[in-house]
């Protein structure tokens, strides 16, 4: 193992924190939280014009550094360009100290979206992989990217990269808070749920849900209005099984303006479901989402909304009566530890049975 640091640009410091706190249950040197708790390391400086600079404040030959960051919604409410632009110092002021190697953890990459070139764009992520490994990053960790595609942007001789499929966590937390046993799955679960995709696009997520508890799937067809971001036209449910008096859990990997998951819900309220619910990784947003909701609650459409923490979203927690938050930290901190010992991750790449986890429980 090479000695390494655990640091974080402003605004993931807390989320780290979380994560070196789960990394000391696995390690077992001395003096774990002195050794890697590099949370003190990187200072952001300002000039009088307003231009940045990031210093670090002791040496770090040698190390290999895994940094977070999050150029999303985060706990210090950086914007998203500022949070980049601090993120690209850092990693030039590391590699100017010598740092063995650069690992970038950010829990979910903000531009992930922009993966095409459309309507002669630019490709943010492309412009994100590209520059962080120009700096020196040469391997960066994320979960749940918006598509499969998006990680042969880099030249893996040159950077790696890792994607975790974080909807397992969310499978667990179903299991342990909502189901519990292997009864309640077999006679009601199985009978009585189904999951939804929220497009057809993500019918590949929603069939991995399916697969993974032995539900239905339910499969929408919408109708986008690409002229204009974010804007949904119609939306067409296609089902093998009747939805009538079934709990209907939609499945995103993220949920953004929430103007595809509005007009979801009110297409499957007419179909008379016992109760709608909706499943994300990230948990985006921006407005007007939480107000959209919001009003889907109060009319009683919406029941529980289940996300992660890659994006924070705290803030809404009392806004958003049904909102609950999975933390991602200890997942983060099993992903680092299979980094610096060179183990293999693929037993966090494999299908999860829902049978399988309750009977092992």
């Amino acid at each position: 193992m090479n000695p390494f640091i655990v640091c974080a640009t402003r605004s993931t410091r807390n989320y780290a924190e979380q994560v070196i706190g789960h990394l000391s249950k696995y390690l077992t040197f001395s003096n774990i939280a002195d050794q890697i708790n590099g949370l003190d390391l990187l200072c952001v400086n300002r000039f009088a014009n307003g231009e940045m600079e990031v210093s670090v404040s002791s040496s770090v030959r040698g190390r290999d550094i895994i940094i977070f960051s999050s150029c999303a919604r985060n706990e210090a409410d950086i914007g998203v360009e500022e949070a980049k632009i601090e993120l690209y110092h850092a990693i030039d002021a590391l590699v100017r100290c010598q740092v063995n190697k650069i690992i970038v953890f950010e829990p979910f990459i903000s531009c992930s979206r922009s993966d095409r070139a459309t309507r002669r764009s630019s490709v943010g992520l492309w412009v994100h992989l590209k520059t962080l490994s120009s700096l020196g990053a040469r391997h960066i960790v994320t979960f749940q990217l918006h598509s499969d595609k998006s990680k042969t942007m880099l030249d893996p001789s040159v950077c790696a990269i890792d994607d975790i499929p974080a909807l397992d966590l969310l499978k667990k937390y179903l299991c342990d808070t909502y189901i519990k046993t292997t009864e309640k799955l077999e006679n009601e679960v199985r009978k009585n749920w189904a999951f939804c995709s929220v497009d057809a696009g993500g019918e590949k997520l929603a069939r991995v849900f399916a697969n993974a508890f032995g539900a239905p799937l339910v499969v929408a067809h919408k109708q986008r209005d690409y002229s204009t971001p974010n804007l949904v036209e119609s939306v067409n449910i296609l089902s093998a099984d009747p939805v009538e008096g079934k709990s209907l859990w939609i499945v995103d990997d993220m949920v953004d303006t929430a103007g595809s998951v509005e007009k979801l819900i009110l297409a499957l309220s007419s179909l008379k479901p016992k109760d709608i619910n909706l499943i994300s990784v990230h948990a985006l947003l921006s407005p007007p989402a939480a107000q959209k909701l919001k009003s889907l609650s109060d009319e009683g459409l919406l029941n529980r909304m289940l996300v992660t923490d890659t994006v924070s979203c705290r803030n809404f927690k009392d806004e958003l009566t049904g909102l609950e938050i999975v933390s991602s930290a200890e997942l983060a901190s099993v992903i680092i530890k299979a980094i610096i010992n060179n183990e293999s991750m693929s037993k966090l790449l494999r299908p999860f049975n829902a049978g399988v986890y309750l009977n092992g429980k």
